[in-house]
Parts: C-alpha cells; structure tokens; sequence
C-alpha cells in the first residue's frame, strides 16, 4: 500500500492549551584493542543488550520556552490617525524567540511588560537580542502607547509555554530516562519547534475519544491528574520526542522489568502491537500490522508506516488519533518504535519512528553501541 503522503497530519501530539525545539546522546569512540575470543565478545554482546520499558500510559506535558517566543503582530492605536507596530516594524517575525531584553534574560512573558513600560515612560529604544533559524540577531524598537488601553506595547502576540496530552514511549530504569510522543513539538501558531528551557510531565487520564473518519483525525480529551506529583522533567525536544529524567517506572505500565529493544535494521513487516490509553488510565494491547519498513542507516523520523488491525481499538477510536502519538511499537517481544503520524484520508493508517533514534537522542544509547550512526537533533 503506498499512503498518500500529501494528505499526512505532521503530527499527533496536542492542542496547546497555554498562552505561547535536542539533546544528542555521545556514541563513544573504542580504541582498537586485543579482545575476547568471538563466542565470548558475542556471549558479552547478548549481556549488554539494550534493554528499556515500554511505556503508553497517557501524560499531560507542561513546558516552557527558553524565551518568549513571537507568534504574531498587532496595530496598536497611537492616535485617531495612525496605527503602527514597533515589533513588526523592527524586523521581529513569528517564530522568533526573544532571549533577551536590555541585557536582562527573558524566561516569562511577564518581564516582557516591564522592561516594556519602563523604556516607555523613559522615551528609551530596547534593544532585542532573539533567535532565528539557531542564529542570534538584535532588533531596536522604541515601545508605542496604546492609546485605548492606556499600556506601552511592542506591538507583538508573544507566548511562553504550552501545555496537552500525549503517550509515553519508554523509561530506561539503570540511566533514569524517558522518551515520548516520537516528534517534536512545535508552537501551534507558528509552526517553529519549541525551544524547551524547563518542563515536567504528570499523570494524565483519557476522558473521552472524538473517533477518526476519512479526512478528518479524531483525539484523545484527557485531563492532568496529581498535579503535584511530577512523573519527570523536561529537558529536550527534538525531531524524535520529549526525553527527561524520571526516578521510577509510572503506574499502569504493562511490563515491570524492561525488554529488548530492535534495531532500525531488524525491524520486519508483519503483526505487531501497539500499547495506549483509550479510557482512563488502563494501558491495554492492540493489534496492528507493518505494511512497509524503511531501510534507514541514518537517522530519519518516518521509519515505517502501520495499519491498525485491531477491531477493538477501530470500534473505540476510529483508527489513530491525536494523543496516541509515542505510543510504543512491540513486535516478537521487542519495542521498535512509536506511532507518530496519521493519514488524514485513511485514519486507519499511519507511520512510526524507530525506537533507536528515540534512544539516541535520550542519551540512552550513547552507552550501548546501537550503529555507527551519529544524530544531529535540532
């Protein structure tokens, strides 16, 4: 079966529900040394065998940016006669993320309006020092004064966080790690990755599905549960998901010891299972079946494209839906991937990421040699 790619949602993650993207792990250098005889390297290989726990319980995801981040401009009213924006006049565009104001570092959009009032009131010009494309550049405004609303104003829509549900797709006991959603999660507005500069995950619970239909992509509605219990933190985001540090394995998983995982390369088409939440916070298995592998020795984040097969899940969802992406792939007793994308005109299908890209940009892979390969996350 050949999808039509034109028609596939870039993503499963989450509507973001605040107002508002990776960590490489080392793959390490071996001095060429005398070793074992090959059945004992081979014997030592299968004991350092990578092994982590499948996750699919369902999570609720706060992150803020290292920054304040523009997703878009606004006419402030000067007089009966003009309306202007000093932001867009400046140069600044969504999708820039403003590090800096003056000198003083930006971590909240509350210190935006400060600074803001305070070069008001004085007749002073800011000066911006944001990020482009990875670059840095510095943008001079002179604040305006909103006429109707008696504020200085930069004349920019700005957002710092961002806040929905997703999938667990692993958590590494012996390094303390964790891996989810399998993409990157960008700013609803502009498209543009977030730049994580703190985060946690929370349990989660599944309230209800909005099914899947031909054309239109269907979603989990959940809701954050112990707020004050955080699963873990934030630390990356990259093409490949969320990573962070977690201390133990959350409750509902499936599994409590952790399995082997696949290497992209051994990866087959057939039968396999996917595990997710579709009601509250019970973890359950469900068919599918790899239509199609791709043979990728470096990495990329389509890496093979399943069908659900399962009528149970069918019945409840529709097919995949929105909230299920990092759900793990386990085939012939090992995780190979996560589900991340849907194809909006056959719900029913999809495509994964291999779980050892996953596991190289959580850092769990830098101490066991997955490939030769190393990835570049941005």
């Amino acid at each position: 079966m050949k999808p039509n790619l034109k028609k596939l949602m870039p993503c499963l993650f989450f509507t973001f529900f605040l107002s508002l993207s990776g960590v490489t792990g080392p793959i390490p250098s071996h001095a060429a040394q005398l070793g074992p005889q090959p059945a004992k390297a081979a014997a030592q290989a299968a004991d350092q065998e990578l092994k982590v726990i499948p996750g699919g319980q369902t999570i609720g995801v706060k992150v803020k940016s290292a920054g304040v981040l523009v997703v878009g401009h606004h006419l402030i009213e000067v007089s009966e006669q003009s309306k202007l924006s000093p932001g867009e006049n400046s140069g600044l565009i969504p999708g820039d993320l403003m590090v800096s104001i003056d000198g003083v570092k930006l971590s909240e959009v509350s210190k935006v309006a400060k600074l803001v009032e305070k070069a008001g009131k004085s007749g002073e010009t800011l000066s911006i020092v944001y990020k482009r494309a990875g670059k840095e550049h510095t943008a001079k405004l002179k604040p305006a004064y909103d006429r109707n609303d008696k504020v200085w104003r930069l004349g920019l829509y700005i957002r710092d966080s961002a806040a929905g549900v997703g999938t667990l797709t692993f958590y590494a006991p012996e390094q303390g790690v964790y891996g989810a959603l399998g993409h990157v999660i960008t700013d609803m507005n502009t498209g543009t990755p977030i730049v994580v500069g703190s985060g946690h995950i929370v349990q989660s619970t599944v309230t209800s599905i909005s099914k899947s239909q031909d054309g239109d992509p269907g979603e989990k509605r959940a809701v954050f549960l112990k707020e004050s219990q955080v699963l873990g933190n934030v630390q990356s985001n990259t093409d490949f998901g969320i990573f962070g540090k977690m201390t133990k394995n959350p409750e509902h998983s499936l599994y409590k010891q952790p399995i082997p995982i696949a290497k992209s390369s051994e990866v087959k088409e057939g039968p396999a299972q996917i595990l997710t939440v579709v009601d509250g916070q019970q973890v359950e298995r469900f068919n599918v079946e790899i239509i199609h592998v791709a043979h990728q020795q470096t990495p990329a984040t389509k890496g093979l494209v399943l069908r659900i097969t399962d009528p149970r899940l069918i019945d409840k969802t529709g097919g995949i839906v929105q909230g299920m992406s990092g759900s793990p792939i386990v085939q012939d007793g090992r995780l190979i991937g996560a589900v991340t994308h849907v194809f909006v005109n056959d719900p029913k299908s999809g495509y994964g990421c291999f779980i050892e890209w996953m596991l190289k940009d959580s850092g769990v892979a830098g101490q066991t040699e997955l490939s030769p390969y190393n990835l570049k996350a941005v």
